[in-house]
């Protein structure tokens, strides 16, 4: 529920760096949140969010077999308009690929420019989780 009066969300993190991964999880988990799947093949992707319908999606910009987190944030917001999705990249030109297409206006869709320090992370979570 909640960890020294912060509020706990459940988080799905899409990532195919196992050690970004890892730091991510680790960091996450021990600021109270709960993580819920992490996986990085397209098939997997929608079906552990329909499952588990966090309350945040992290997915990493670039992904295995030519995906990106583009394409994954499409698909989950063409099911569930309303989702949370935070895309990390190292690639400032995302953001402008993103206002770029109208699918992304008024949605709960965020980038973060790698580097980015954790408790960014943390921050960008909560920010976006209660942004309605």
């Amino acid at each position: 529920m909640t960890k020294r009066g912060r509020k706990q969300f459940n988080i799905m993190i899409i990532e195919d760096e196992q050690d970004i991964l890892l730091l991510y999880k680790d960091y996450l988990l021990s600021r109270g949140h709960k993580i819920v799947a992490t996986s990085t093949t397209a098939n997997e992707i929608l079906s552990d969010y329909d499952r588990i319908q966090p309350d945040v999606a992290i997915i990493d910009y670039k992904l295995p077999n030519n995906k990106n987190g583009i394409d994954v944030a499409i698909q989950i917001l063409d099911k569930y308009p309303s989702a949370a999705i935070l895309i990390v990249t190292a690639y400032e030109t995302v953001r402008k690929e993103i206002a770029k297409r109208s699918l992304f206006d008024n949605k709960r869709v965020e980038v973060l420019i790698k580097p980015l320090r954790l408790a960014q992370l943390e921050t960008s979570i909560v920010d976006i989780v209660n942004k309605k």
